[in-house]
């Protein structure tokens, strides 16, 4: 039996994982953290297997206090980091110390930590670079968007990837990366789920890219996979549902108008700033254009995982079997 760490509590990702490690008999103890405090950040009832602590990660003597303490005295084998900021308009430098810094003051205290064998890090599919000259399907080798000119939401992803993926054969610990597809639901963070909530959807017209989403079903499945692994380097987790674009947009039962894409990106920055909405068309356009499906044979040949869980869209049954819209 093993006891976890999980930071980053507060998504609908991290509880549902949560749950799933207090359910499963080979986990003795689950350690979690997160800046809410318990009633905001886990709705789970108190158990004996099960703590919560707040902590500001973006201060390097708490994350200290929170490795050196808790997690030791628990004997913390397997970190599971998630804490990366969820909202794409956000940024500078408390953001970037949550998304970058914090995972590299865990992996400093892990190579001198006493217990921890294990790091688990949540990276994304965002972190590939997308274009006319690269394939749509692609590997763990697939470049990454290393652009000066990306979104700090795209740069400190790709920073935090990186961090870790220097660490593989130099730390004590196994360090695993798992980039993972857009888990198409409220809470986690995605910008297509985001773009679809809108009640017209605008898309670069003559473009209609392949995109692949996954379910937080799916997502908490390779985490589980990767925490019970051995050895380390870096997955790809796609989802179970490839589709275009337009497809996506009418199974999410959204009308969609194409237009020019200097006529889209002020119109979503207008929504942005009037409803608080957080799609980013500068961000994405590129994906918008091109889109990218991520091949996930190695996670499959070596964690075990599949994505088994189809996203349950609004519009993506038999005929006279849809249930209504989502409201906006």
């Amino acid at each position: 039996m093993i006891s976890v760490l999980v930071t980053g509590v507060g998504s609908p990702i991290s509880e549902r994982l949560v749950r799933s490690f207090l359910a499963d008999t080979r986990v003795k103890h689950v350690l979690t953290c997160g800046h809410l405090p318990r009633a905001q950040a886990l709705t789970l009832p108190e158990s004996r297997r099960l703590t919560y602590l707040q902590v500001d990660l973006t201060r390097s003597r708490r994350v200290r206090e929170l490795v050196f303490g808790p997690a030791r005295d628990l004997g913390v084998e397997v970190v599971v980091h998630l804490a990366q900021h969820r909202r794409a308009h956000m940024g500078g430098r408390k953001v970037h110390k949550l998304n970058v810094e914090a995972l590299r003051a865990i992996l400093d205290l892990t190579d001198r930590h006493p217990t921890i064998r294990r790091v688990v890090v949540k990276s994304y599919a965002a972190v590939y670079k997308v274009g006319l000259d690269l394939p749509v399907k692609v590997t763990e080798n697939h470049p990454l968007d290393l652009s000066p000119g990306a979104a700090q939401y795209v740069r400190d992803r790709v920073e935090a990837d990186l961090t870790a993926c220097a660490r593989m054969g130099l730390s004590r610990a196994e360090i695993v990366v798992l980039r993972c597809a857009e888990a198409l639901a409220p809470g986690t963070g995605s910008q297509l789920y985001d773009l679809l909530e809108a009640p017209v959807v605008f898309r670069p017209i003559g473009f209609d890219p392949m995109v692949n989403v996954a379910t937080i079903d799916d997502l908490v499945v390779a985490l589980e996979r990767a925490t019970h692994g051995s050895g380390e380097g870096v997955f790809n987790i796609p989802g179970f549902d490839t589709l275009p674009l337009t497809e996506a947009i009418r199974k999410w039962g959204r009308p969609q108008i194409p237009a020019p894409g200097a006529v889209i990106q002020p119109l979503y920055e207008l929504r942005h700033r009037v409803l608080g909405t957080d799609f980013s068309y500068g961000m994405n356009r590129r994906r918008m254009h091109y889109g990218l499906v991520m091949d996930g044979t190695r996670a499959r040949e070596e964690l075990g995982y599949e994505p088994a869980h189809p996203v349950d869209w609004p519009l993506g049954g038999p005929i006279g079997t849809e249930r209504p819209a989502p409201v906006t």
